[in-house]
């Protein structure tokens, strides 16, 4: 049976294949799926579709008590059977048996079984866990489900990631059940540029720097519109981010709650306030919030393993990595909203955004075009820009022994059979601005380039690129030179968007 994607659902091809190819594709009679991703990034609306296209069940809990949990998933599985008594179960042992055999003996099949936001059902059930492991155990030795007609799939769901993360690890008893483990991730840069229908690449890079690809944002913002010109900028956030009744506009403090293992919110926050100024190391981190580099440990494992936080390692040494924040909005909030909370329940939205316009351009529209531009080195770029294959590209930092200074590069990709701890063959490096780029950048990076091909275990390959990203384009110096060089790529937004 194939099960085709609904016109609804917009781009997830690779993420609809494994699904469809997981609940229909062959196996055993009952299967368990684990689906998780930080909240609106548009989990509920991929799975509904799944069942919407090869029948099921889909139920979405609720924070409630367990009584009241059970009752609604009972009387969604009574909606599948019109005409019968409303059913009624005593605990999930039951209930669960009971739609899985429902599902295995209907006529059309495969069936689905969705438990979306599974961790506020395992709040007051904890047994869960140990209840679907004994359902699948029962179905391989044959006591359930021996008069099916087609198998099962049960899809967990949820946005809480630690949770999420640890039902298949150390002694959880579902871990070795489940056969699809699937993280579902925000949209890239281009795929939420056609999500937003946004056709101008500047504007389309303003909105991402501001709400990255969360899907559910342009729910939320419909009423506005998406910005025309870079110029509306303002008059959009005014009716949503930055808007004090807007649902925007405590974002951050509602992604934040969503993680049961943060109680006590301020020492989150003022890491998060911390990292929300650019990459930043562990101990430049300790030292903003007034702690030793040991005391913040255990709260930035919780921000990166939750995925508040990203760790970005450099190219050469895993013991220099710096912490960014993952979601724009958050990274948005903490510098603008929360800083000028005051003045915009005021009302006074257009002062604000006067005021923040360097701190926009400085600590949200430059890293963010950095990371994007790694983004399209690792996703877009084609071998012949970069001079052949390469590895992820990552920052990586430069010291100049004669000056007495380090420099970071931006983007640097070795050739992929490089890694940690080995020989590597640098294939491109390059420099991400959001203002003009001279001749002089050019020469920089050059000479940036030589100093890192001349450390230990690094070697410039006989193709090596360098790349020069501007978001406000090169002057005609800096064109004529790269034109007159092979070895130079440029690249403005609309490469960013369109090329390769």
């Amino acid at each position: 049976m194939s099960a085709n994607k609904p016109h609804n659902v917009y781009n997830r091809d690779v993420e609809w294949a494994d699904l469809a190819g997981f609940v229909t594709g062959p196996g055993p009679r009952l299967r368990l799926g684990i689906v998780y991703g930080r909240r609106r990034f548009g989990k509920s609306h991929l799975l509904r579709g799944l069942v919407e296209a090869v029948g099921g069940i889909y139920h979405l809990a609720l924070q409630e008590e367990r009584r009241t949990a059970l009752d609604r998933f009972a009387a969604i599985l009574s909606h599948h059977h019109p005409g019968e008594p409303p059913f009624r179960f005593g605990d999930w042992t039951a209930a669960l048996t009971f739609a899985v055999n429902m599902l295995g003996q209907a006529p059309r099949g495969p069936g689905v079984l969705v438990l979306d936001e599974y961790p506020y059902l395992r709040h007051t059930s904890p047994e869960l866990d140990s209840t679907i492991q004994a359902l699948i155990d029962e179905t391989t030795a044959g006591s359930v489900g021996g008069d099916w007609t087609s198998p099962v799939t049960v899809i967990v769901c949820g946005s809480a990631m630690s949770v999420m993360t640890s039902i298949l690890s150390g002694a959880s008893p579902m871990r070795g059940r489940a056969t699809l483990d699937m993280p579902l991730a925000s949209f890239d840069y281009r795929q939420a540029r056609g999500f937003w229908g946004i056709d101008d690449p500047e504007v389309a890079f303003a909105v991402d720097a501001i709400v990255g690809g969360a899907a559910g944002y342009k729910d939320l913002t419909i009423a506005a519109g998406s910005p025309l010109r870079t110029d509306d900028l303002g008059d959009w956030l005014a009716s949503t981010a930055i808007n004090p009744s807007h649902a925007l506009f405590r974002e951050d403090e509602y992604l934040l709650r969503e993680d049961p293992r943060i109680t006590a919110e301020a020492p989150y926050y003022s890491l998060l306030q911390a990292i929300s100024r650019g990459p930043i190391s562990q101990g430049r981190i300790a030292a903003a919030v007034g702690r030793a580099p040991g005391d913040i440990v255990h709260h930035l494992k919780v921000m990166t393993t939750a995925g508040f936080v990203v760790r970005d390692d450099d190219l050469l040494t895993a013991r220099r990595p710096v912490y960014r924040i993952a979601d724009p909005i958050v990274r948005f909030h903490h510098l603008i909203t929360r800083r000028h909370r005051a003045m915009l329940e005021q009302r006074r939205a257009s002062e604000v955004w006067s005021a923040s316009a360097r701190t926009y351009r400085s600590q949200i529209v430059g890293p963010h075009f950095e990371f994007l531009c790694r983004e399209w080195v690792n996703r877009y770029a084609a071998p012949e820009t970069l001079g052949g294959p390469v590895g992820t590209a990552h920052r990586v930092q430069v010291n100049d022994p004669n000056r007495r200074q380090s420099f970071e590069l931006d983007i640097a990709a070795a050739a992929p059979e490089g890694g940690p701890g080995r020989h590597l063959t640098l294939q491109a490096v390059g420099e991400a601005k959001a203002s003009r780029l001279d001749i002089s950048d050019l020469t920089r990076l050059d000479r940036l380039t030589q100093l890192l091909a001349g450390r230990d275990r690094v070697s410039p390959s006989p193709t090596l690129k360098l790349l020069l990203f501007s978001l406000d384009g090169f002057t005609p110096a800096l064109i004529g030179g790269a034109n007159r060089r092979s070895d130079v790529e440029l690249i403005d937004p609309d490469r960013l968007y369109h090329g390769a």
